[in-house]
């Protein structure tokens, strides 16, 4: 039997404002329980979550899962720090890019794949410049009304 397909969908809609992304990666995400239920019901948000490593291994902060309504001895930290999981081959080549000055991993999207489990889609990225962002609103603004005519 199929399995159903998933409509969450939950993006960092500022991340792209604010960053200039270089190169996305697909991780997954060590999570518990209650954690999965509430990404399941749309309940998380990636405002203001990046990642770092720690111990050569990746994680994110900042990320927000909120509590699962029916949970009830097994609740989690909404705002606790999540491993991601990534090969050795990507983990590297992110660990040399983030020591290079004005590089930073922050997280974009996070979704439930076809098998089911949950993925957090991360970009290397470069933060941009005020006169960068007025270029990417001038840029919107006229692709808009293009599609308007």
């Amino acid at each position: 039997m199929p399995k159903a397909k998933s409509k969450v969908e939950i993006k960092n809609r500022r991340a792209s404002f604010d960053y200039e992304f270089i190169e996305t990666f697909q991780a997954g995400i060590v999570l518990t329980g209650t954690e999965i239920k509430s990404i399941r019901a749309g309940k998380a948000s990636l405002v203001d979550s990046f990642c770092y490593f720690n111990n050569g291994e990746l994680y994110v902060k900042n990320m927000h899962v909120a509590d699962y309504w029916w949970g009830t001895w097994g609740k989690h930290d909404p705002r606790r720090d999540r491993k991601l999981l990534l090969t050795c081959k990507e983990l590297g080549r992110l660990q040399r890019a983030v020591k290079e000055k004005g590089l930073t991993i922050i997280a974009v999207k996070l979704y439930i794949a076809d098998n089911g489990y949950a993925k957090l889609l991360i970009a290397l990225a470069r933060g941009k410049k005020e006169y960068d962002k007025r270029q990417s609103i001038k840029e919107k603004d006229l692709r808009r009304e293009m599609e308007r005519y």
